[in-house]
């Protein structure tokens, strides 16, 4: 294999380790974090609405209730969220593995290149191994912000040109944002002439 492709390759390797570090790390987060923010939403709102009579409306009651659906959700993920971030752990081993990978294959002899290609080999079969693959709602959402704005990935972006809409913004992330405004338009317009 040629230096430049081998290269090319160890990157392509390490945003797939890097990015399932993160997402390991997103749903670790999400089923450790937002069980709590929406007991304490859902009490805080509970707590007013006795107060407060505008915040007794059926719309508040059915949103509160949603998000006692969306904590239900979460807790499907309870019991095994340890091994999410474990596996969070691993791959972020792996990954600075690759990135020392890297370096060294960098500086090396174009004609030396197989005992790298063994460690490459080595680091993606232990990613493969590791990976769990049911990861909870939103999760590539959070670990798109956490590998592309929180990682240190100035090395990858070396091989790989990483675009802005086409890389670090999520897809779904685009297309929900594009229908929300195409809702509020038409929202918009029918109040305007409804």
């Amino acid at each position: 294999m040629k230096k430049d492709d081998f290269l090319m390759h160890i990157t392509e390797t390490a945003y797939n380790v890097g990015y399932g570090a993160k997402k390991h790390f997103a749903t670790y987060d999400m089923v450790n974090k937002v069980p709590g923010i929406i007991n304490f939403v859902s009490i805080s709102f509970g707590i007013y609405a006795l107060v407060i009579d505008d915040l007794s409306s059926k719309f508040l009651a059915a949103t509160i209730t949603v998000f006692g659906i969306v904590g239900i959700y979460i807790s499907l993920y309870e019991e095994k969220k340890n091994d999410y971030e474990k596996v969070g752990v691993i791959l972020t081993k792996l990954f600075n593995e690759l990135r020392k990978l890297y370096s060294d294959a960098k500086v090396a002899d174009e004609n030396n290149l197989s005992e790298y290609e063994q460690q490459l080999k080595t680091i993606e079969s232990e990613y493969y191994k590791n990976c769990i693959s049911k990861q909870i709602l939103f999760s590539d959402w959070y670990a798109h912000y956490k590998f592309f704005w929180q990682h240190q990935i100035d090395w990858i972006a070396e091989q790989k040109q990483f675009d802005f809409f086409r890389d670090k913004i999520p897809l779904t992330l685009s297309l929900v944002v594009v229908a929300a405004f195409f809702m509020a338009v038409g929202w918009g317009l029918i109040r305007y002439f409804g």
